[in-house]
């Protein structure tokens, strides 16, 4: 688990590294009201839950990035104390109900009994506090897959852009056209100094990734 030294006037962003997966949690909160959102809160609720309490901040939606198991499976155990809206790309919402994948890592189907609350859209903009988080359609990883921008700040970008790297397309309903598509219109059409906070691994910027990432080159 990570806290990010910002200063006191911009955003409180925490990451809580969960899982065998590795799966980056993150909890974004006004610095002002402590209004926040927890982002894909993947596994190990506990910890989730006392990153919330040590930073004093108080939840108002539980975002999705997409619906892969390493994402959602703390979703119902974290609802039971922070009951707030839970918001999903519509073309991710059975993967909260497959099972298959529930099958497939020994655990037991629905692996998300609640329902989504919010079905995020393209465009679409989620506030908090001072803050607010606009919605970027970004398929490729999953169908549903979304990245979460915060214009001034950062962009959590789920499992489409990682530090050097994107995400699986060889999963189903991946497709690698798409991911590649999503992060040369979307992604790097974003300010270049925006920080990017992916599902797995280490931070970077758009314009590191704009430059370094070997999978996506920026065509001149």
């Amino acid at each position: 688990m990570s806290e990010l030294e910002i200063p006191a006037d911009q955003p409180i962003i925490a990451c809580i590294t969960v899982g065998d997966f590795e799966e980056n949690c993150y909890l974004f909160a006004c610095p002002h009201t402590k209004e926040a959102v927890i982002i894909d809160p993947g596994d190990e609720p506990e910890r989730i839950l006392a990153q919330i309490r040590e930073l004093q901040i108080i939840p108002r939606y539980i975002l999705n990035t997409h619906g892969h198991i390493d994402h959602i499976c703390a979703i119902d155990a974290v609802s039971q104390v922070y009951p707030v809206p839970l918001a999903i790309h519509p073309a991710d919402v059975p993967m909260y109900t497959d099972e298959r994948s529930a099958a497939m890592f020994g655990r037991k189907a629905p692996l998300v009994k609640r329902k989504p609350d919010i079905l995020l859209q393209e465009g679409q903009r989620i506030t908090f506090g001072t803050l607010s988080l606009e919605v970027l359609h970004t398929p490729g990883h999953t169908p549903g897959g979304v990245c979460l921008v915060c214009p001034t700040y950062c962009v959590f970008s789920g499992d489409t852009l990682f530090y050097r790297s994107i995400g699986r397309t060889d999963l189903p309903g991946g497709n690698y056209e798409q991911i590649v598509t999503s992060i040369r219109t979307k992604l790097y059409t974003l300010d270049d100094d925006l920080a990017v906070f992916p599902g797995h691994g280490e931070p970077t910027t758009i314009e590191e990734e704009k430059h370094e990432n070997p999978f996506v080159i920026v065509e001149e």
